[in-house]
């Protein structure tokens, strides 16, 4: 096991590299980093050429992304061009959107897979078509309409919930926010738990178990749940990142002041130190939950050793 993760972490580098490159390409070279600070009108030359001097943006583009990623691995993602640090935003922004996605995470563990076992257990049932039916309209409707119509009904029409969470974000007024953020992968857990489900239960060592007298409950619960847990593990692992990264809609909606916040208003604002360190930052999320994943194998199928 320790020799795969110290594969696994060097594995991580060129890929960490690969993206961060690929990233501050497409932010510095093909838009104009300079045009965010002069407004709607252009920059006079000599203005752009002090602030290209002051940001480093007169260097070769190899140059300054040497440069960025040595800041980087110091704790330095830059200085915004409002003149605040990019962490000073990352400190306010990932907080939020951190807490916002463990809500959805949590929905998508508890609701996700109870009906997707629910539904797998009772395949052709009507319950399980109801919940099919269900998943399908969720999958189908943006996440924008969810949830303005979530805001619509629950906050200004009934007035359970307050229509804009507040600036400091608890938790308590993150559970709709949550819900719609996690409804589309919401919906695919519980199709993937279904299936997977349905699968496993015919194979030969659910009707060893059943054979052998063990309670029903544990037969689904320790056989059959373990073994059908492994692509929905890998999708909601690669969904964290995901979740992080797509809460723009779901932020944007509930005026929540997190990392999709930031972004959209870096991209607004062609704010690129913004941007790039964000992304940075979410490129990290991505692998570290990734190989977390690929450990969490071992523990759900005993069968799956790592040499």
């Amino acid at each position: 096991m320790g020799r795969y993760v110290i594969r696994r972490l060097l594995q991580m580098i060129p890929v960490f590299i690969g993206a961060t490159l690929l990233i501050f390409l497409m932010v510095n070279v093909m838009g104009d980093p300079i045009a965010g600070l002069c407004g709607q009108r252009a920059c006079d030359p000599s203005t752009a050429a002090q602030l290209e001097k002051e940001f480093g943006l007169d260097k070769p583009v190899w140059q300054q992304y040497l440069t960025y990623m040595g800041n980087v691995f110091t704790g330095d993602f830059g200085t915004a061009f409002n003149g605040q640090p990019v962490t000073e935003l990352m400190a306010s922004a990932f907080p939020v959107t951190i807490r916002l996605t463990l809500v959805a995470i949590f929905f998508e563990i508890v609701i996700g897979i109870t009906l997707g076992v629910i539904t797998g257990m009772r395949r052709g049932a009507p319950v399980d078509t109801g919940v099919l039916v269900l998943t399908l309209v969720v999958i189908s409707v943006p996440t924008f309409v969810t949830g303005l119509l979530l805001q619509l009904l629950l906050g200004v029409e009934w007035g359970w919930i307050r229509p804009s969470v507040s600036p400091g974000a608890p938790l308590d007024e993150l559970i709709v926010p949550g819900l719609v953020l996690a409804s589309v992968s919401l919906a695919y857990v519980t199709r993937l738990t279904r299936t997977s489900i349905a699968e496993n239960r015919r194979a030969d060592y659910v009707r060893t178990a059943v054979a052998k007298g063990l309670p029903r409950r544990r037969v689904v619960g320790r056989h059959l749940l373990r073994n059908s847990l492994i692509p929905v593990v890998t999708f909601i692992g690669t969904d964290i990142g995901a979740l992080m990264g797509g809460a723009i809609v779901t932020e944007r909606i509930f005026n929540i002041h997190g990392v999709g916040y930031q972004l959209y208003q870096g991209i607004l604002r062609q704010n690129t130190q913004t941007v790039v360190g964000f992304v940075t930052v979410l490129v990290l999320v991505f692998l570290v939950a990734n190989l977390l994943v690929d450990l969490l194998y071992a523990v759900l199928d005993p069968r799956i050793r790592y040499a």
